[in-house]
């Protein structure tokens, strides 16, 4: 196990009792106390210190995108990559089994040491820096995603894509199903009509095969460059009432038109 001078540089806190950061980082095939307790509590804290930036920072989303994208932040893939940049792997306190299968490696005992770490801060140091310690993880990720596709499925971004440029719903349909039936493999095209566009993907179920195929048309309507709007053609200028009777009433003839 390496020294945790260098985790809690990264980190950027030192903590009062190391005593907590011990057993922040012992899985429970190591012995007992293990970081289950400190898991739980930082669970917690993480979503609400990163609802809360969330909502302090985005005014412009609702209910649904706050929920969408925090739920993406803070998953075990999420968190994983957080303790990979952290070097957490090399800090973890494993039983002989794990060490041998490679648990260091794994997204879910990489993302639950790291929510136990973030308890076991909040326990040495109080809210304001878990808080801290939390947000300095969280800034580069967030200047780094589209907030308004982040965390959406290809199918959700097709249709928003197409209905953005006013043409029909995407349509799907099962062309083929291939292999025995405990390992199918499922062929589905997807067509939008209105753009040309027809791609074929395949997958281990329909839903996979489906999202395969609108990851494809996404691709194909990008390239297609921006939308182009069909130029308005202007109406003729309509005179109201009282204009046009007066322009096809007679005119009285003039002193001119008489001789």
């Amino acid at each position: 196990m390496a020294s945790l001078d260098s985790l809690q540089s990264a980190l950027d806190y030192r903590f009062r009792d190391p005593g907590l950061l011990e057993r922040a980082l012992t899985h429970r095939s190591h012995g007992m106390p293990h970081n289950e307790r400190l898991e739980f509590l930082g669970d917690s804290v993480l979503n609400f210190i990163v609802s809360t930036l969330l909502f302090d920072e985005h005014a412009e989303m609702d209910e649904g995108d706050l929920s969408r994208v925090r739920s993406n932040l803070v998953k075990q893939s999420a968190l994983a990559d957080i303790a990979q940049t952290l070097s957490l792997s090399a800090h973890l306190r494993l039983g002989e089994g794990e060490l041998k299968s490679g648990g260091f490696r794994r997204p879910s005992i990489l993302a639950d040491a790291l929510e136990a770490i973030f308890g076991a801060i909040y326990l040495d140091g109080g809210y304001p820096e878990i808080s801290r310690v939390i947000e300095r993880l969280y800034r580069p990720i967030l200047a780094h995603i589209d907030l308004r596709t982040f965390g959406k499925d290809p199918k959700t971004l097709l249709q928003e894509l197409v209905q953005g440029r006013g043409h029909p719903l995407p349509h799907y349909e099962v062309v083929a199903t291939r292999g025995a039936a405990h390992d199918q493999m499922f062929d589905v095209v997807c067509e939008v009509p209105a753009l040309g566009i027809r791609v074929q993907a395949s997958g281990s179920s329909r839903r996979a095969a489906e999202q395969a195929a609108a990851g494809q048309a996404i691709t194909a309507i990008e390239s297609l460059g921006p939308a182009r709007r069909s130029a308005r053609r202007r109406k003729p200028a309509q005179l109201s009432l009282p204009v046009a009777v007066a322009q096809e009433k007679p005119q009285a003839p003039t002193s001119q038109d008489k001789k």
